[in-house]
């Protein structure tokens, strides 16, 4: 055992002093290639775009605005920034103009009828941007699958359905990882999706399309999916605002690939916006009001405690939080302590450390469908080693990150041991944050250690995500939020953890700190000369 911690030891000071060199030296080269060609998208200037999709929705009701007028102002940003970002896969223009002015003509007759009240439709008129994992009727629901392209959906998922009921109007599908299971947004149906503050770095995934749409300010609301972090690093990417919901608190269904067996516990399903503002009412219409959350119940920040880690406490395959994200999320939790009178706790939690074994663990003995035979598509389970072969020579119709992962997939029978300690170490964590989190607390965590990489550069960090999936593994609600830029203009951000269905408690969190502009979406390319 003495021998065997002493090797362990040696083994974390080799890794240690291997990432003093290697970190340095990859972002000099992947600087070297890319830094030539950024692009950064030019501000938003028309004032329409700028306002919340509540405010817009009043607006609407009170023909201060058309719709029409606003989805006009819409696809007209989408396409002045799609060269560049390539956020939008499949656009639906021409049937949303068709609704807006029908929308339009309704309300001209009788703005005031009941069924265009705040309560009944609390997102009048407003276009909505959908992650392409998600069914719109009619639209390409293949989630980067080449062997799925031709696909396309007969119905709107529940989640659409439900927004739209309550006014929105979708008008584009937007860009994934291939099959959801990457924190790049690239495939080989659709290509890669460029971060709109600059185009060599990468806009995380998978729901980074609609990051990277609601940034570049062409959307003001999404929906997005989150297995491991994919509402909430595509946010943190991209400066805007995301939230993944309690578990169970929004239907998954509708979704492709969708998670099986109990995968379905890590699955949440969950709001993007560029306003804070907009996530709790987002989240009601979500929701369908489920009563399990008390989303009405109001929150007095002033009297939560805040327990605040800035890092996951040195796990050896995960990077350590970039300096410039902890100042960041220090000056947030300073504003919570000193303004606003709330109690912060700075605290550490030694099992963080151990989250990609949890996650994985999670999800090898979940007994769902295998991404093998997702890969596949409806023709059985995919090689991925023959994957691997054929896309040395550019003939794979998958990406790499996809074969890797089915490459770990077959391998998950020789972790077996490693994967009970996981799942031990889990039922500890879970109790500890369990007692921890109530409705007058939450934790605040960084979402991601690295400020937006450059474009593949996760392949050199590929369990980075662990700070996002730690939280899928629990179920939890977590809000993630933008905290402005760093010195190289890329945005920052930070996760606020609430307890199981105390998501307006986050949420809240959240909504002081952009009142105060602690928390808030920069304009991209506003500081441009």
């Amino acid at each position: 055992m003495a021998v065997a911690k002493h090797v362990q030891t040696v083994f974390s000071w080799l890794l240690t002093l291997l990432g003093w060199v290697f970190v340095p030296l990859t972002n000099y080269l992947f600087s070297r290639w890319y830094d030539k060609t950024v692009r950064t998208v030019q501000p938003v200037e028309d004032e329409v775009l700028l306002k919340s999709a509540t405010e817009i929705a009043r607006k609407i009701r009170s023909r201060e605005l058309r719709a029409e007028d606003v989805m006009s102002a819409s696809i007209a940003r989408v396409q002045r920034v799609q060269g560049l970002v390539n956020a939008v896969v499949a656009p639906r223009y021409e049937d949303a103009i068709v609704e807006a002015r029908e929308l339009d003509k309704k309300l001209d007759a009788d703005s005031s009828a009941e069924e265009f009240s705040e309560t009944n439709m609390p997102f009048l008129g407003v276009p909505l941007s959908v992650k392409e994992a998600f069914a719109v009727k009619g639209m390409p629901n293949c989630s980067g699958l080449v062997s799925r392209k031709d696909y396309r959906s007969t119905q709107d998922c529940p989640v659409v359905e439900r927004l739209r009921r309550a006014g929105a109007i979708p008008f584009c599908m937007t860009n994934i990882s291939e099959l959801c299971m990457w924190y790049e947004s690239a495939n080989r149906v659709y290509g890669r999706t460029s971060n709109p503050y600059n185009t060599s770095r990468i806009v995380g995934g998978s729901s980074g399309g609609e990051a990277a749409n609601i940034a570049s300010g062409a959307a003001v609301l999404g929906v997005g999916s989150d297995i491991g972090g994919s509402i909430r690093m595509p946010a943190f990417f991209c400066g805007i605002f995301g939230h993944r919901s309690s578990r169970g608190l929004v239907p998954n269904e509708g979704q492709f690939p969708m998670a099986t067996g109990s995968e379905v516990d890590l699955l949440s399903t969950g709001p993007m916006c560029r306003y804070a503002e907009d996530l709790l009412p987002m989240l009601k219409v979500m929701s369908a009001n489920n009563k399990q959350a008390q989303l009405d119940e109001k929150v007095d920040v002033t009297k939560l405690t805040i327990y605040n880690i800035e890092d996951d406490g040195g796990g050896l395959l995960v990077s350590r939080v970039d300096p410039q994200l902890k100042q960041a999320q220090a000056r947030a939790v300073h504003y919570l302590q000193t303004s606003l009178g709330a109690t912060v706790k700075n605290t550490s939690i030694s099992k963080f450390k151990y989250a990609i074994d949890m996650w994985g663990a999670k999800m090898t003995k979940s007994g769902g469908k295998s991404f093998c035979d997702y890969m596949r598509g409806d023709q059985g389970e995919v090689n991925p080693l023959k994957e691997l072969l054929l896309w040395l020579v550019g003939r794979s119709k998958h990406t790499l990150p996809a074969i890797a992962l089915g490459l770990f997939e077959k391998g998950d029978h020789l972790l077996e041991n490693v994967n009970k300690r996981a799942l031990k170490s889990f039922d500890k964590m879970e109790e500890e944050i369990t007692t921890l989190l109530d409705e007058n607390s939450v934790l605040i965590y960084p979402t991601h250690p690295k400020i937006a990489p450059y474009h593949n550069q996760p392949l050199l960090y590929p369990f980075n995500w662990a700070y996002t999936g730690l939280f899928n593994t629990m179920g939890l609600p977590v809000t993630a939020i933008p905290l402005g830029l760093s010195r190289e203009g890329l945005p920052m951000g930070m996760q606020i953890v609430a307890g199981m269905n105390y998501d307006r408690v986050s949420i809240a969190v959240a909504e002081e700190l952009a009142r105060a502009k602690v928390a808030e979406w920069v304009n991209p390319g506003a500081g441009l000369d």
